[in-house]
């Protein structure tokens, strides 16, 4: 336990030396494997589909515009949760955060696949 704790401290560090223009080009495939998540993981069931709020959690869509939202504040929410959200660091590896800061830091964001079920599979016919 403590050495994952170390682990996803250094990993933090890490975040945040990379210089500011390096989370503003994110690329499309980070940014659509995260909208995938973002509905694999349960996050539209709190923060609506596509981030647009819910009744237990704050909409989503304006975090890119909020500048105390940093990348390394949306990892670190993710995962040791806050405020009412429960942490996920148990549910997420380092790169599924990378791609879920994508997806929500996208000028454009991405919507799931259509087609697909949670967990990436076609629907049974």
């Amino acid at each position: 336990m403590r050495a994952r704790v170390i682990c996803r401290v250094a990993l933090g560090l890490l975040i945040a030396a990379l210089p500011a223009s390096a989370w503003g080009k994110s690329n499309q495939a980070d940014e659509q494997a995260g909208a995938m998540l973002f509905r694999e993981k349960g996050c539209a069931h709190c923060h609506g589909v596509g981030g647009v709020g819910g009744k237990k959690a704050p909409s989503l869509t304006d975090l890119r515009e909020k500048k105390e939202w940093t990348p390394e504040k949306m990892t670190g929410q993710i995962l040791n949760g806050g405020q009412k959200m429960p942490p996920f660091g148990d549910a997420v590896t380092d790169a599924e955060v990378a791609q879920l800061v994508a997806y929500l830091r996208a000028k454009h964001r991405p919507e799931p696949p259509p087609g697909t079920e949670p967990g990436g599979v076609a629907p049974a016919q």
